[in-house]
C-alpha cells in the first residue's frame, strides 16, 4: 500500500511538473483575440492655399492661408485572427476622433478654422515572429483603412472670415465637406502575454492620407462662392491595449 501511494506522489507530482512546463498556447492557429486600448493620432500634417473656383469674379488663390490639424485620442477595439500560429489579420475599429483645424500664414489671427470626426476602420494583415507559444512577439503588419469624416462644422470666426472677403458685410454663411478615401497603412509592434488569455500590446502605425476641403459660403444675395484646399494629414497612429484570448 506504501508503495501505492508512493507512486502515486510521483505521478502527481510529475503532472503538476508537466502543466507548469506546457506551453502556454497564446497565440496559435485559430486563437482568437479582443484589444481593447487607446488610441494616439499625430498628424504630419500640412496644407495647400486656399483657393476660390468660383465665381470668376472672386477666382484664384488667397495668398498665405493654410491650416494645421491637432492630435486626437480615442478608445479603439481590434479583432485578429490566426490563420497560422504566425500569420493573422486584424480589423480595428474605434469611435471616431475629432480633430480640430487651426488657422496658419494669413489665418492665425482665426484661431480654430473647424472641426470633424474621423472613421478610419482598417484590415491589416500580420506576420508575428516567434512561435505560437512566445511570450513576447513582435509583429510587422500591412493593409488597408478606409477614410470617412462626418459632423465637419467650420467655425464661426472662420465664417466671418470669408463672409468679409467675399461680401465686404458679415452674414454669410459657409459649410465644408471632406472628402472620403482609401489609404495604405503600415504597422509594426509587439504582444506581451501575461498567460494563454491575456496580454498586453502596443503598436505603431502609419498612414499616407491626404484629403480635398470643398468649401461652399453663400452670400446674403444668395450667390455662392465655392472654394476648395488639400490636407495632407499622414497620422502616426500609436494604439496601447490589453487583450483577450479566446
Amino acid at each position: 500500500m506504501k508503495q501505492q501511494f508512493s507512486l502515486l506522489s510521483k505521478i502527481a507530482v510529475l503532472s503538476i511538473g508537466a502543466a507548469f512546463a506546457a506551453p502556454a498556447m497564446a497565440q496559435t492557429a485559430g486563437s482568437n483575440i479582443v484589444n481593447l486600448g487607446w488610441f494616439h493620432l499625430a498628424p504630419q500634417d500640412s496644407s495647400e492655399t486656399l483657393r476660390i473656383n468660383s465665381p470668376a469674379a472672386f477666382a484664384g488663390p488667397v495668398a498665405g492661408t493654410g491650416a494645421s490639424v491637432g492630435n486626437a485620442d480615442t478608445l479603439g477595439l481590434a479583432f485578429t485572427h490566426f490563420f497560422t500560429d504566425n500569420f493573422a489579420v486584424t480589423t480595428d475599429v474605434g469611435i471616431p476622433p475629432t480633430f480640430k483645424l487651426t488657422g496658419t500664414g494669413t489665418l492665425a489671427g482665426v484661431g480654430e478654422v473647424g472641426k470633424a470626426k474621423q472613421w478610419s476602420p482598417a484590415v491589416i494583415a500580420k506576420w508575428y515572429f516567434g512561435d505560437g507559444n512566445s511570450q513576447f512577439r513582435p509583429f510587422v503588419g500591412a493593409g488597408v483603412s478606409y477614410v470617412w469624416y462626418s459632423d465637419v462644422e467650420l467655425s464661426s470666426q472662420f465664417q466671418r472670415t470669408l463672409s468679409t472677403r467675399f461680401a465686404g458685410v458679415p452674414g454669410a454663411k459657409s459649410t465644408a465637406d471632406l472628402n472620403s478615401s482609401w489609404a495604405p497603412v503600415l504597422n509594426v509592434g509587439a504582444t506581451y502575454n501575461f498567460d494563454k488569455n491575456w496580454s498586453l500590446g502596443f503598436s505603431v502605425a502609419y498612414i499616407p492620407l491626404k484629403t480635398k476641403a470643398d468649401i461652399t459660403t453663400t452670400l446674403p444675395n444668395n450667390v455662392q462662392v465655392k472654394s476648395s484646399t488639400s490636407l495632407t494629414l499622414n497620422p502616426i497612429v500609436t494604439f496601447l491595449s490589453v487583450g483577450y484570448k479566446f
